[in-house]
């Protein structure tokens, strides 16, 4: 059995030769405890200021469409591309450009409400996101009397949620390119898809307006 003092002698030793190491590890613990915490709050701060400048954002566009105000559009405008700048992967950023594309398409900048639209399907949204970027685009389309875009863009589109909107906008772009039997097909699709036919006056509207057209 050991004596006290070889026992002192033996901790000795070890500590010569694996001190510096235990003492690294220790070192390199604590600093990935740190960097992890740092990181959390940083997310936090991101998240709340993100939200802040999304907020002020809603307010600009808010009193933009309301009063078309200059300095209001140009405050939108300025908040979005920060958004987009400084948080460009969060859900803020993407809801920013879709904003901006509203206010752009009420100032008949129709460009510009596409160049938005292309920001948000390249930045990977959700599914109905993307679903709700396409529909607004093909919509820009039809506006601009480019038809065959609008048609091209929401072949793009899958989702049965959206399936009696993509139907009624197809039939839209159909009719307005002059080809009324295949609007017609797409407003009747369009009216299976809806899960209560009355729900959508409007589009019963259309066919009956195809109809009577048809039979002058």
């Amino acid at each position: 059995m050991r004596t006290e003092e070889e026992q002192v002698e033996a901790l000795k030793g070890w500590w010569k030769e694996n001190g510096k190491s235990l003492l690294f590890m220790i070192a390199l613990s604590l600093s990935a405890v740190f960097a992890w915490k740092t990181w959390q709050q940083k997310q936090l701060t991101d998240a709340e200021n993100a939200s802040i400048t999304y907020q002020n954002l809603l307010d600009a566009v808010s009193g933009a469409v309301r009063s078309q105000d200059e300095g209001q559009i140009a405050t939108s405008q300025h908040l979005a591309q920060q958004l987009k700048a400084d948080y460009e992967k969060t859900e803020y950023a993407r809801f920013a450009a879709l904003l901006v594309a509203k206010v752009a398409v009420d100032q008949k900048d129709y460009s510009k409400a596409l160049g938005e639209l292309e920001w948000v399907l390249v930045h990977e949204p959700g599914p109905e996101m993307r679903n709700i970027t396409l529909l607004r685009k093909a919509r820009i389309y039809q506006a601009m009397g480019e038809f065959e875009k609008g048609l091209d863009t929401i072949k793009g589109l899958s989702s049965k949620e959206f399936s009696g909107s993509v139907y009624e906008l197809k039939g839209d772009l159909l009719l307005a390119s002059g080809k009324s039997s295949g609007a017609r097909d797409a407003y009747q699709q369009a009216l299976k898809a809806s899960e209560n036919a009355g729900s959508n006056p409007l589009l019963n509207m259309k066919l009956e307006d195809l109809a009577v057209s048809e039979e002058g």
